[in-house]
């Protein structure tokens, strides 16, 4: 089952199952309500589906906060007691100094350079395709 919230413009962020993980895709700023409309629908979901890993990527994130820095933390904390685990990935160079910068160290967050990379250290299998974007195919 894949449960998508309501888009961003009605104050909500995606939150798409994919498997046994949920990725939630960040674009631009989060205001407070949203962010906390986020960790909810979050929390709800890892509840009710049962996924043991959420990817959230931040690779549409241009500039961070110690706000959404105490989000992201707070997200981490609250589905690891839900039994998953969260990764952050895609997040840029800016975003990473800005937040030693701002002495946050995530505790709890695992890192990942791109969400596939986050999708294969929550053991989820991705199809490998060539460089071309065409399908491999076996002979017999």
């Amino acid at each position: 089952m894949t449960r998508v919230f309501p888009s961003p413009h009605e104050g909500r962020v995606p939150v798409l199952r994919l498997g046994g993980v949920l990725l939630v895709t960040l674009q631009g700023d989060l205001h407070d309500g949203t962010a906390e409309q986020l960790q909810e629908d979050i929390g709800e979901t890892v509840v009710d589906s049962g996924v043991a890993g959420v990817v959230i990527d931040l690779s549409g994130v241009e500039i961070i906060d110690s706000f959404m820095g105490r989000v992201l933390s707070d997200i981490a904390a609250k589905t690891r007691l839900l039994a998953a685990e969260t990764v952050v990935a895609g997040m840029r160079p800016p975003v990473a100094i800005t937040l030693v910068e701002l002495g946050l160290t995530l505790p709890g967050l695992r890192t990942a350079l791109s969400t596939e990379d986050a999708l294969r250290m929550l053991g989820v299998e991705i199809a490998a395709r060539p460089r071309d974007g065409r399908e491999r195919r076996e002979s017999p």
